[in-house]
């Protein structure tokens, strides 16, 4: 229909077109219109009774999926149209505790006790809080050595509040989580989620990580697409799988244990093309043509498949099942906050720090226990000086299975690397001698800032008594500490190179002391009895005899 404005106050019709110029849409795509979703009285009660007892709109979707025996999101209405009737309900009871819970005043609060404290919140039209994101100052430091890859898990919700929890975090160099930022958002879109990045962004002075790895969420991708343009996004593998089970089990049966032993075979390879290949294969074995999750995967396979990631920094946080297991744990403590909501951000200030001090702990522990060397390798007992046990532990596997591997001098400085047992494929190895450059077909170091075992083979194949320094990555180096802050009245340049070389003479003593279990004995009391005496001294203001207040 075509209207123009005429003289006030008419509107002319001067076209109209009585037929469709676009496809109609299917009877599967007509339910989800708004004028066809309905939410009867029955369902309405059901699900009141559901969020009163703190169940979330996902599992209250779930078991009325079930209980009306329709496949999922087949229920003639959507979650988003159950968050907005629980929504319209609250907004009535303005009696309830609920609606008690006052998160900006906590805030408020909160920054009165430490001025460090940040955070960052927006109302709606109704003055009402609509989103709300806070940081610690501890965090931002941590970020700052540790932000590289970041994983932004926005699977939870805080039930009571009716609000998407959406946590950011990462992994230091001793392989435990650490805490960056948190954010509660009423809305799960695309405006939501671009608010939440550039506030996290605010919050860490603007620096970007390197990658970020998020749930299935396209509002999600499409806000991290515009908001940082230059990180990678990549798709949490822990967090898919999760989901297989609903996915696959019932299509399967007594094959699905073998499926997921093929799908996991398949995330590990290192060719794409063999990936995609044996993607084809896989979907023939077990007839998965029409199964539209399967579909879906290999359509974002960019986004979640280790053989499309090699070469994108993620600290590890792609392929191990141990570390999806600790930051799962991590989370879970975040979500038991909830139970205190009218001291919510006070609660997860509590658990930051209890984690953290649990995290020196553990710190403590890892340095002081004594290395155990497997090879022979004076490579092995170097990077076991230089990095902490958790990177070192990593590297030490690839060392041990390097042993396994044959390599072939083909040009120059070109070597192919493969097991003794294989007599084709391999790996490609470079390495320039003189500047000590090297890397791999694998792409494993720029991965996980750990060198592979096809460079290490490589390395003692050529008698290398040490790994080049820029192959053990600072990232996973012992000493992690932000650029010391310079003596009180001493010029910054002299405070630099009395820590570094305080840290060089650590790296060392570390170096000698794992050569041997006494050795290891001995430094460790010595240090234990140093760092007594240290801790006794007073601070001194430099320059003067009176103690620093």
């Amino acid at each position: 229909m075509r209207i123009v404005k005429g003289a006030p106050p008419e509107w002319l019709v001067t076209g109209f077109s009585n037929h469709h110029n676009h496809a109609l849409l299917g009877q599967e795509k007509v339910r989800l219109l708004p004028a066809y979703r309905v939410i009867s009285g029955a369902d309405k009660d059901r699900i009141l009774v559901f969020a009163k007892s703190g169940i979330s709109v996902q599992q209250m979707m779930r078991i009325m999926e079930l209980e009306k025996c329709v496949e999922p999101g087949k229920l003639p209405f959507t979650e988003k149209d159950v968050r907005n009737l629980i929504q319209s309900i609250r907004k009535v009871d303005h009696e309830g505790d609920v609606e008690s819970v006052d998160l900006l005043g906590m805030c408020k609060n909160f920054k009165e006790k430490d001025p460090n404290f940040k955070f960052e919140f927006t109302k709606d039209a109704d003055n009402q809080l609509q989103n709300i994101a806070w940081t610690y100052a501890a965090s931002v430091q941590s970020y700052e050595m540790f932000g590289d890859a970041v994983v932004f898990d926005t699977t939870h919700r805080l039930s009571a509040l009716d609000m998407s929890l959406g946590l950011w975090v990462g992994l230091n160099n001793y392989g435990m989580p650490c805490f960056f930022a948190c954010v509660l958002l009423r809305e799960e879109n695309q405006e939501s989620f671009s608010w939440a990045l550039q506030v996290f962004l605010n919050f860490m002075n603007r620096k970007a990580p390197q990658t970020i790895l998020t749930n299935q969420n396209m509002c999600l991708k499409e806000a991290i697409a515009k908001e940082l343009p230059c990180t990678k996004h990549a798709l949490c593998i822990w967090l898919i799988a999760t989901r297989f089970p609903s996915w696959f089990n019932a299509n399967l049966g007594e094959r699905y244990n073998d499926w997921k032993n093929e799908f996991n075979r398949l995330y590990n390879m290192e060719s794409t093309l063999a990936f995609d290949l044996g993607w084809n294969d896989m979907v023939n074995c077990y007839e998965l043509h029409r199964n539209s999750h399967i579909a879906n995967l290999f359509a974002s396979r960019n986004l979640w498949a280790l053989p499309y990631l090699r070469g994108h920094f993620s600290a590890g946080l792609t392929a191990s099942s141990a570390v999806y297991k600790s930051i799962n744990a991590y989370v879970q403590r975040f979500l038991s906050a909830q139970t205190h909501l009218d001291n919510f951000i006070e609660q997860v200030s509590v658990v930051v720090n209890y984690k953290d001090q649990v995290g020196e702990q553990e710190t403590m522990q890892q340095n002081l226990q004594s290395v155990s060397l497997k090879t022979a390798s004076p490579i092995e007992g170097h990077a076991a000086a230089v990095l902490t046990p958790y990177a070192f532990s990593k590297l030490q596997d690839e060392l041990v299975v390097a042993a396994q591997y044959t390599s072939f001098h083909l040009k120059e400085s070109i070597f192919l690397v493969r097991h003794h047992s294989e007599t084709a494929g391999g790996c490609s190895v470079t390495l320039n001698q003189r500047e000590e450059l090297i890397s791999c077909s694998c792409q494993m170091f720029e991965s996980s800032g750990i060198l592979c075992r096809h460079s290490l083979h490589v390395l003692s194949t050529l008698n290398y008594m040490q790994i080049p320094d820029l192959y053990l990555s600072v990232r996973w180096h012992r000493i992690q500490t932000p650029p010391p802050k310079p003596l009180n009245g001493a010029p910054h340049h002299v405070a630099s190179d009395r820590v570094g070389a305080l840290q060089s003479m650590v790296t060392a003593l570390v170096s000698e002391a794992a050569k041997s279990n006494e050795k290891m004995d001995l430094a460790t009391h010595g240090v234990s009895v140093l760092l007594s005496r240290i801790k006794e001294q007073p601070v001194l203001m430099h320059g003067s005899g009176g103690k620093c207040s």
